[in-house]
């Protein structure tokens, strides 16, 4: 089989890629990018690999086949069009672009361009205590879902007010972590949402150079009737955490650090159930490798194009609402 070459953009979260891709029978990382010049001295001391400062010259090579997208959010759309253009496939982190503009860009340059493949850095799904809770779900134990909520408690809100997330011309927490619970809570339910109403304020990071809201929550109403909580709190004074509760008419779910809660009875005198599944256990190699394989092999990824475009629809919607402070229908496209 043909060894697909690969060059990753952004030497960030971009390492792990490199990583991910470089433990894959059927690639090799040919190409590396980052126009910061300790990541660029560093990149070419560590890899075996061309290192260059402008992207262009990856997103331009004929010989590469894959490009994972890792640079500041800003850049992800430019760089996804220039990368589908010269018939690359993409893996891009969240969130793929910042305007709705910008998708609809990107959704057609891909249905001109059948041949090539997009995902998203969703990783979630790849959570060994998530991927229970869903065989919980599709197997109907518990119940009809009616109610679900999730926060995405950052906890690192020097990123919004001291790094790059401050500098740029716009920055979304909704976008940026509200992203990951809003794709969780679809692929775990599989519902769709179709009306939001959304609220934020930004009293944790006033009077820093970061202009935009630091905490959104949304309230979010699904097709079947179901209703869901979503927040994206940067500001939290806590660690990195996925608050999660899914209510069904037959058990609740609770994520808790130290392991999940399976509650089956209202009687208070019989103890919930302990979930010792890996938390957060997230595994970027299972996503970049998935991601793969659906090229070589044609095998379905564990994020499609169609996921990472509806649960981005999603959080377009919710940014909306908070701006006209009243409830949005999500506009799928």
């Amino acid at each position: 089989m043909k060894i697909m070459k690969v060059g990753v953009i952004g030497l960030g979260i971009g390492e792990k890629h490199v990583l991910a891709y470089n433990s894959h029978p059927y690639c090799k990382v040919v190409g590396l990018c980052d126009f910061d010049p300790d990541k660029y001295e560093m990149a070419k001391k560590k890899y075996d690999a061309k290192v260059v400062m402008n992207a262009d010259e990856i997103l331009y090579d004929p010989d590469i086949d894959i490009v994972s997208i890792a640079s500041y959010d800003n850049y992800h759309c430019e760089q996804a069009l220039k990368a589908i253009a010269n018939e690359k496939h993409i893996m891009v982190e969240k969130p793929f672009c910042l305007y709705k503009e910008q998708a609809i860009q990107i959704k057609e340059a891909l249905q001109s361009n059948p041949g090539i493949k997009m995902s998203s850095n969703l990783v979630l799904r790849t959570t060994p205590r998530f991927r229970w809770l869903k065989d919980k779900i599709t197997g109907g134990s518990m119940g009809q879902l009616y109610y679900v909520e999730g926060d995405y408690n950052y906890g690192r809100l020097h990123k919004l007010t001291q790094g790059w997330r401050g500098k740029i011309d716009f920055y979304s927490v909704v976008y940026g972590g509200g992203l990951h619970i809003i794709d969780l809570l679809r692929w775990l339910t599989g519902d769709e949402v179709v009306e939001v109403s959304a609220y934020g304020n930004n009293i944790s990071s006033r009077g820093t150079n970061f202009r935009y809201n630091d905490l959104v929550i949304a309230i979010l109403r699904f097709a079947s009737g179901m209703t869901g909580k979503v927040a994206a709190n940067f500001s939290c004074v806590q660690p990195h955490f996925h608050e999660l509760s899914i209510y069904g008419t037959m058990a609740t779910f609770k994520n808790r650090s130290e392991e999940g809660l399976l509650i089956e009875s209202r009687d208070p005198d019989i103890p919930a159930k302990n979930i010792d599944e890996d938390y957060p256990g997230i595994n970027q190699k299972a996503m970049i490798h998935s991601f793969v394989d659906s090229i070589t092999t044609g095998s379905k990824a564990l994020v499609i194009e169609d996921d990472v475009f509806r649960s981005m629809a999603v959080c377009f919607a919710i940014e909306k609402a908070v701006q006209l402070s009243r409830s949005v229908e999500v506009e799928y496209f």
